[in-house]
């Protein structure tokens, strides 16, 4: 799914490029503008919520940090649970736990371990897939809890990064939704 013209214009019209953040050559996608924006915000949780309805999802799973942002509202709106992703350490009940490789380096993500009911339908929200490493630690922690991937979706995707081709396996045939892709 790729947003609509319309919804694409608005919502790139909202995301402001920083050059050189947080370091020289990279350029940052700032979605705060998007966020101040009710209109704008509203559009994005809506076509999100759409799509918890078009893949019957029980619950949204949001990547840490800005995911929790945009996951929360469309759990609302689409009438379904929201669960955190969080790094390593910051749940304060039992959890499970996933490695996942960086450029250099690892970094580990949690869920809280009674999160995700064996079954459920779990669609996962993140504001931009990069390199794909933390969304498909998500999918793995999901499974891990018994719970079916319905599905990833993201408002941009960074294409010269390749994290689709990364992700892809871990998807399993679930649908990966961008909206924007850049």
């Amino acid at each position: 799914m790729s947003a609509s013209a319309g919804l694409r214009e608005l919502l790139l019209s909202r995301i402001a490029d920083v050059p050189d953040h947080p370091q020289p050559g990279v350029v940052f996608k700032d979605i705060t503008p998007l966020l101040d924006d009710p209109a704008a915000f509203g559009a994005l949780t809506e076509a999100f919520a759409e799509l918890c309805e078009r893949h019957r999802v029980d619950k949204v799973v949001g990547l840490e940090a800005r995911g929790f942002i945009l996951a929360a509202p469309v759990a609302i709106r689409a009438g379904v649970g929201f669960v955190p992703v969080r790094k390593a350490g910051k749940l304060p009940r039992a959890t499970l736990r996933q490695a996942y490789e960086l450029e250099y380096g690892t970094a580990e993500i949690e869920i809280h371990a009674d999160a995700l009911a064996p079954g459920e339908r779990v669609l996962v929200i993140d504001d931009v897939l990069a390199t794909g490493g933390t969304a498909d630690a998500s999918l793995q922690l999901i499974r891990r809890a018994g719970a079916e991937v319905a599905g990833v979706a993201v408002l941009l995707e960074l294409e010269f990064l390749a994290g689709r081709q990364r992700l892809e396996p871990g998807l399993k045939g679930a649908p990966l939704e961008v909206l924007i892709t850049v």
